[in-house]
């Protein structure tokens, strides 16, 4: 990826400039919002404080404000700039930690090079915050700073630049070691660097296992040797009785390189030098000790990590940083031990081993991905990180006694460390209980294309229901090879196979029975067999399957047809409807009608509501239903609004028990502190609003899209509302996170009708 001067220079100072705000999350429109506050409303807290020190973490942002400190003197690969010349990147920092973690950051830059006065700033202006990243200081100095700052504290403290690239890099060792099936205990490692993150990497793979003296280290002048009188100790725990003293001949026969030092400086021959399977990590910024392709030019057995984001296996300490601070803060421990890092160094690496979400390769322009020599790290924005690693941190923390807040129930910590990026998956969980080992076969009708094969795989794996795929399994066979997809223990059927004749005759006798009278001929009941569709909706009607999915591939109103045709509406059913679940930080919300009917009549606004509840209960949730309006109660009386209303007095009229209420504003029917001041009449006031259901189509169709565009979150469907059995239709070009999250809903419509 080329990034231009003018390009940066522009994205740091267009708008706003910089990267970072503060933002108020609290009321202050009101004059009493401003004196609850500020004065005289704050001091209530303050003396609160000043009693019990503690509860600032109950008052204030403490417990979620961390500090990333420097002075400027080991920026990047810029060196000493300086602290101004430093904040875009501290700036840079604060970003990641929220959009990762969710943690709030003040960069601070400090203008002190002594190590003495600078430990004396950073310890007087630590009650400010939950937690301190000191970044970008230049070592042997960084070393003492840390330690002194650790012993000093009570609050979690890291240099991420020596322990950031350890624990990633660590992980990733772990990993390429078990695929080029070497011992960590025996490999012959050499580092090339010896600043602070070199040393950190270095200790921290001693306590992984590595020998110390299987260790060669070399700085700038060479390789670090018992002769030299030139060492700090810090550089001294890692000398050597050895003959040794370049890099060319500290490298041959060597498993294992680690670059933390300068571009270009590990030639081709050096790494054909190396033993069988390499491991080299080339991690100096912006080039590496060697560029990719040259390594695997060189060496196409080598196991490569570089600290680019173009190539496989990238060394970023994003996939640790912001999820140790999180689970350190979340328990409030008192400092970030090596417990907690060794705890982040497996949970990291165990990740690397699981599944690869489709929308984690999506990002990455990526088909499919799976653990290898070319993914042994997870990828940075790979969503589970926050959810494995931070427990992980803070479970080791509440392990080693140095948590004051040790966390009770972990489900819940996992859901709430899923909302703060945005991503509400109860559900999900909730349905995958329901639904777990109950062993339903799911048709997936357009069996041929890539993106149901690969979910098919998924389904099989986490155990969803048992994936049959229609199609011909020649094409399958071949998209499932060019994709690495794993069709062990998925059905494939063709319907227009020989193997097939018998079963296709079978259906056809049934369905020209159950439409002659609607000018069904046998000819055509025989030809439409020979359609995965029709095909995929009789096993459904002669309970050879249990649920279907279609749509990927077609349009919607083709992939329906089937559905009326072969099956039919449910009993009371008038027409049929499609609802989507939005999957929000405020758990999921329900939206109906959003695929079908363009300009619903009252009677079909009242259909789509008993429908629409009937669903939201399958998940286990009461629904509380607003008809939505342009305007609130019968405040307009165009035709429009009154078919609204009338459908609201039929439901309270016939329903009375239902939650439901309209026709009302969409602001209103979502923000009940509004909807209590103004209508406390309503029966959703002082209720959570979780369906919507829309006065046409273009409403809902729109406003789905918008939101699912706009929003940080998931969505669940269409699902198809009024089918007699469980035929659900996807929208054209689903994709594999879509597909399996509607394979999941059609499993669990499936379970609660047997």
């Amino acid at each position: 990826m080329k990034i231009r001067k003018e390009d940066a220079l522009e994205y740091h100072a267009k708008g706003k400039p910089g990267k970072i705000e503060v933002v108020p999350t609290k009321p202050y429109t009101s004059q009493r919002d401003l004196s609850l506050a500020y004065s005289p409303g704050v001091a209530v807290p303050c003396l609160e404080i000043a009693e019990k020190p503690d509860d600032v973490y109950k008052y204030t942002a403490k417990g979620n404000l961390v500090a990333v400190i420097t002075n400027g003197t080991a920026v990047l690969g810029l060196g000493d700039i300086g602290p101004l010349a430093s904040k875009p990147v501290m700036e840079g920092k604060g970003l990641l930690f929220k959009i990762y973690a969710d943690i709030d950051v003040f960069d601070i830059e400090i203008n002190e090079k002594d190590p003495e006065k600078f430990i004396q700033v950073v310890k007087a202006i630590a009650p400010t915050f939950g937690g301190i990243n000191l970044e970008d200081i230049k070592a042997p100095e960084a070393f003492e700073i840390e330690e002194r700052l650790k012993a000093e504290l009570d609050i979690p403290l890291m240099h991420d630049d020596q322990h950031g690239t350890a624990i990633i890099s660590g992980a990733g060792l772990l990993n390429a070691l078990e695929i080029a099936s070497k011992s960590i205990e025996t490999v012959k490692i050499v580092i090339n660097g010896a600043g602070a993150s070199a040393i950190s990497c270095g200790k921290l793979y001693v306590a992984l296992g590595a020998k110390r003296e299987n260790i060669i280290m070399l700085d700038s002048t060479g390789v670090i040797h018992a002769e030299r009188t030139d060492l700090n100790k810090y550089k001294d725990y890692f000398v050597q009785k050895t003959a040794l003293r370049t890099l060319p001949e500290a490298i041959k026969g060597a498993d294992v390189f680690l670059g933390l030092s300068k571009g270009n400086v590990l030639s081709q021959a050096m790494i054909q030098s190396m033993a069988e399977n390499p491991i080299v990590f080339a991690l100096a910024n912006p080039d590496p000790e060697i560029e990719y392709d040259l390594a695997k030019a060189a060496r196409p057995d080598v196991l490569i990590a570089t600290g680019r984001s173009d190539h496989p296996n990238q060394i970023n300490n994003v996939l640790g940083f912001p999820y140790i601070f999180r689970g350190a803060l979340d328990v409030r421990a008192t400092q970030i031990n090596e417990a907690m890092k060794m705890a982040a160094v497996r949970a990291i690496a165990r990740l690397a081993k699981e599944p690869v979400p489709e929308e984690v390769t999506q990002a990455y322009g990526l088909k499919n991905l799976s653990f290898g020599r070319d993914n042994f790290i997870p990828k940075p924005l790979d969503p589970r990180l926050i959810v494995v690693v931070a427990p992980a941190v803070a479970r080791a923390a509440m392990e080693s006694g140095v948590a004051k807040e040790p966390i009770l129930d972990w489900e819940h910590y996992a859901d709430t460390l899923r909302a703060r990026i945005g991503r509400d998956e109860k559900l999900i969980r909730q349905v995958m209980q329901k639904i777990a080992k109950t062993q339903k076969k799911l048709v997936l009708a357009e069996g041929e294309d890539y993106s149901i094969i690969k979910a098919a795989q998924q389904i099989k794996d986490e155990d969803v229901a048992i994936p049959v795929l229609l199609g011909n399994a020649e094409r399958i066979a071949k998209v499932a090879l060019q994709y690495g997809v794993d069709l062990d223990g998925i059905e494939i059927l063709d319907p227009k196979s020989d193997a097939l004749a018998e079963t296709r005759a079978r259906y056809a006798k049934s369905l020209f029975a159950k439409r002659c009278r609607k000018g069904l001929t046998e000819y055509d009941a025989m030809r439409l067999m020979r359609e995965r569709n029709h095909f995929g909706a009789m096993m459904l009607e002669e309970q050879d399957a249990d649920c279907l999915i279609t749509g990927v591939t077609r349009k919607y109103k083709e992939s329906i047809e089937p559905a009326l045709k072969v099956l039919g509406m449910g009993e009371g059913v008038q027409k049929l409807a499609g609802m989507y679940v939005l999957l929000t930080k405020q758990g999921p919300l329900f939206l109906a009608d959003t695929t079908i009917n363009i300009n619903p009549s009252v009677d079909d606004l009242v259909n789509i509501t008993l429908m629409a509840e009937k669903t939201v209960r399958l998940f286990g949730i009461e629904p509380h239903i607003a008809l939505l309006s342009y305007d609130n109660f019968g405040y307009s009386n165009t035709q429009e609004a009154e078919k609204v209303t009338k459908a609201v007095e039929i439901l309270h009229k016939d329903h009375p028990s239902l939650i439901v209420d309209g026709g009302i504003q969409a602001n209103f029917a979502l923000n009940n502190d509004l909807l209590k001041q103004n209508f406390p009449f309503s029966k959703l006031a002082g209720k959570k609003t979780n369906t919507l259901v829309f006065p046409n189509l273009a409403a809902g169709n729109i406003t789905y899209k918008i939101l699912q565009q706009e929003t940080d979150c998931d969505s669940i469907g269409p699902i198809l509302l009024g089918v007699r059995k469980p035929y659900h239709v996807m929208q054209l070009g689903a994709n594999v996170r879509e597909i399996v999250n509607m394979a999941r809903i059609a499993v669990l419509n499936a379970v609660i009708e047997q």
